[in-house]
């Protein structure tokens, strides 16, 4: 059921997109995974920007030469402590040989202006995201009377409905399709040659649009103006519609085609929609709320609604009101369930919503930011949405495999951090990515975790094992064995940090000054989850047991955790290379989180040792994503209040007023690194929902705990519908009356140990079919068995 009147569903600002000359960046956001459309909202000339999942360009593809004889080279130089020269080695190796691949950058398809001319200027203005709809507002007043305009993408009709309506008699407006202006100079001679191909036709009430792509397809729009009473006409390519009392357009795009065939396809599908704005919606919000609304957060009570404004205005005060935080995890699950499909590419960096030609780190990054972005996935319900990461990464194996063979000379998969669609070789030709060997490893903790919570064992067979399996056959040829049968792990690279001392001693900035180090703790921890995963599969399928024991070896030659002299996990187990603090990745925390391999009640001392390392780092080299990152890992911490200081600080420095997160502050604040263009990052949206859901929930196999991290702020709250691996829970909380209600039901037969939060010294489990026993990890754990279909009640002692 759509409440339209739930502010906490709801975007409401009170100025337009200001960014200079950007204010793509500050649009608001609509999509159906396929198709995005950013509205900037200027009362007299509104642009819409439309994009597409599928449309890139300016890639190249070479051949990736065979270097996999630098591995040793390599080594011995840094066996010899020659760390520089070894650094660069393979690297320098491909540049010489000529080696050029060009990860492609995201193409905006098309923008759409309307013109609108005002009389008595505007008041009252305001737009707004419906987050329940998918809808984008625009309302504002001139004189007496009132005008708005609404736009979604649908998902039941695959285009962009759009409407204008006006308490008045009459509206006139102009609309106009062409390729988006660039804000780069370095981008103008590409602007010239899609300007180039531009076709434009303009007749009756359509027009229709295309250009072409570098890969000589064409791609493209067709609009249709249905207005209600007026004239219609044709002004210098432009529809102009005159004294309507209504006016509704309808947009739908093509890729990689032939624009004869597209725009006569596009114009009989636009005939055959039928209805007006409200009937179009209609069809399409079932088909969006059914996402939206798979979970659900409150944490205030606050009636009425302060604009985006007037929140961040509370936030800069510093602290981030209640009413942000819920809608910070509205909207970043908002924008993946617009911004992605089940079937379609995985969400990005800028969404569906880039608005330039060639974006800063447009690309899917394997070291941080891809994976960012599915972490909420499943404990909110959008395990749905998920398997866009696995066929991404499927339809490049013939790339992985070769990389392995040709860089390494290794068997299995090398998954280079930086991929675009179809180019999954080596492109950023750096020593910081192409000496970092660990993104397939990471990614294949996306695969098991998508199993857990599905339980779909045809897929563990037919994917999730095979991909796991490629990356172990790397790991076995790769790794070698130091003169205590432990493992080697060089070249090894914690992303993206430099040990302290190779930092320049006269303290120039560089990027990466010297990445490339022997055992990096990450690489470890990663390489532990994907044998265990494996071994834990294989067992279950009966699959590859003749190899169990060979991987429990390799588990067994895997070198302990070390701590240093501050009481820190070491970034780096090899003596040569000292822990930076500065510094924003916290990949060595890896055990911790993303992983599950290290908590409280396995560990207490080690525990300790991670907790330290996360309290060193330092504040001014963070960003967005890494202070949602960070925020995640103090809620495994169980340390609510670090966790929701994060947040804090990255509402006041990484927000901007329509609620995208950019990497960076950009006005010397301090609080975060100094970047002039800041560009836009949404893997700390998804960051933020994920970091609030890990406050709330810990979920693992064997363990999951109930307000693991509540902050003392939040004093009450609900959520509902969250999910554990086996079944789905439902919580509501007064810490001030000591109250905790709820209930999780098993979605398959489950056996795990809960934890309920101190303050619920009161509370009573109970439920039929359902065995409770007491738990030797202390009084508030309880060990749980559960068939499939109960349900366990939690309650106060005195309901």
């Amino acid at each position: 059921m759509v409440d339209k009147n739930d502010s906490r569903n709801r975007l409401s600002l009170k100025y337009p997109a200001g960014w200079w000359r950007n204010m793509w960046r500050e649009g608001l956001p609509s999509g159906n995974g396929k198709v995005g459309a950013s509205v900037s909202g200027g009362v007299s000339l509104e642009k819409i920007l439309i994009n597409h999942e599928g449309l890139w360009h300016m890639g190249r593809k070479d051949t990736l030469p065979d270097v996999s004889y630098t591995l040793s080279e390599t080594r011995d130089l840094m066996k010899k402590e020659k760390y520089h020269e070894a650094s660069w080695h393979l690297t320098n190796t491909l540049k010489e040989k000529g080696y050029s691949t060009r990860l492609a950058s995201f193409l905006p398809l098309v923008e759409l202006t309307i013109r609108m001319k005002q009389t008595e200027g505007f008041k009252h203005y305001r737009r707004e995201v419906n987050m329940e709809t998918g809808e984008v507002s625009v309302r504002w007043e001139e004189g007496n009377e009132r005008y708005e305009r609404n736009l979604f993408v649908s998902r039941a009709d695959d285009a962009v409905v759009y409407e204008i309506t006006s308490t008045g008699k009459s509206l006139t407006a102009e609309f106009e399709l062409g390729i988006r202006k660039t804000d780069h100079k370095n981008m103008e001679q590409r602007l010239k040659e899609l300007e180039s191909t531009v076709q434009l036709k303009v007749e009756n009430q359509f027009i229709f649009f295309s250009a072409k792509n570098d890969d000589h397809s064409d791609y493209g729009a067709v609009i249709r103006l249905i207005p209600m009473g007026g004239r219609t006409s044709v002004d210098k390519n432009r529809l102009r519609c005159e004294e309507a009392n209504y006016i509704q357009m309808i947009l739908k795009v093509f890729i990689k085609g032939d624009h004869r065939e597209e725009w006569a396809r596009l114009q009989a599908e636009l005939l055959e929609i039928n209805g007006d704005y409200q009937y179009l919606l209609r069809a399409h919000i079932p088909l969006h709320a059914q996402l939206f609304h798979t979970a659900s957060l409150q944490l205030s009570d606050a009636e009425g609604e302060q604009s985006i404004e007037e929140l961040l205005l509370d936030a800069y005060e510093g602290e981030a009101p209640l009413p942000l935080l819920e809608k910070l995890w509205n909207y970043g699950r908002y924008l993946f369930i617009s911004g992605t499909r089940a079937e379609g590419q995985p969400f990005g960096m800028y969404g569906l919503w880039g608005g330039d030609y060639n974006l800063m780190w447009c690309h899917r990054m394997a070291n941080e930011n891809i994976q960012m972005m599915y972490w909420h996935a499943s404990v909110g319900g959008l395990s749905e949405l998920v398997p866009a990461l696995f066929n991404y990464y499927e339809e490049m194996m013939d790339d992985f495999r070769e990389n392995a063979r040709k860089l390494y000379g290794c068997r299995g998969i090398y998954i280079p951090a930086g991929t675009t669609p179809g180019i999954g070789i080596p492109n950023q030709i750096v020593p910081v990515i192409m000496n970092w060997t660990g993104a397939a490893g990471w990614l294949a903790q996306h695969y098991y975790d998508y199993y857990l919570y599905t339980g779909d064992e045809k897929l563990l067979i037919e994917k999730v094992l095979p991909f796991l399996k490629e990356v172990a056959l790397f790991y076995e040829d790769f790794l070698v064995l130091d003169e205590n049968g432990l493992y080697q792990f060089f070249p090894s690279v914690s992303p993206e940090n430099t040990p302290e001392n190779f930092m320049p001693k006269d303290g120039k900035q560089l990027a990466h000054p010297m990445p490339t180090t022997i055992n990096a703790t990450m690489d470890f921890a990663i390489m532990k989850e994907v044998l265990n995963h494996l071994i834990e599969g294989a067992k279950e399928t009966s699959l590859y047991l003749d190899e169990i024991e060979k991987w429990e070896g390799m588990l067994e030659r895997i070198p302990p955790y070390e701590v240093n002299k501050d009481g820190a996990v070491r970034e780096w187990l090899h003596p040569a290379f000292d822990d930076r603090y500065n510094h924003r990745h916290l990949s060595h925390i890896y055990p911790v989180f993303p992983g599950r391999d290290i908590n409280q009640e396995q560990d207490q001392n080690l525990f300790e040792a991670f907790r330290m390392a996360v309290s060193k780092r330092r504040l001014g080299a963070q960003t967005g994503w890494s202070l949602a990152h960070m925020s995640s890992i103090w809620a495994r911490m169980n340390d609510g209040d670090k966790a929701l200081e994060c947040l804090d600080i990255l509402s006041r420095s990484c927000l901007l007023n329509n609620l995208f997160t950019v990497h960076n502050d950009w006005r010397n604040m301090g609080v975060s690194m100094e970047i002039e263009t800041a560009p836009i990052q949404l893997d700390a949206s998804m960051g933020i929902v994920n970091a609030i859901q890990e406050m709330l929930l810990y979920v693992s196999p064997k363990l999951i705990k109930l307000l693991p991290a509540l902050p003392t702020k939040w004093e009450k709250g609900e959520v509902k519908n969250f999910r554990f691996m086996t079944g789905r829970v439902s919580l509501s909380w007064n810490v001030v009356t000591q109250s905790l209600c709820g209930e999780m039901t098993a979605e398959r037969d489950s056996e795990f140990t809960l934890k309920l939060p101190s303050f619920a010294k009161n509370s009573v489990l109970t439920g039929e079919g359902i065995t409770i026993k007491e738990s030797s990890l202390g009084k508030m754990y309880v060990h749980i068995t559960m068939e499939k279909g109960t349900t366990l009640y939690v309650k106060n002692m005195s309901d």
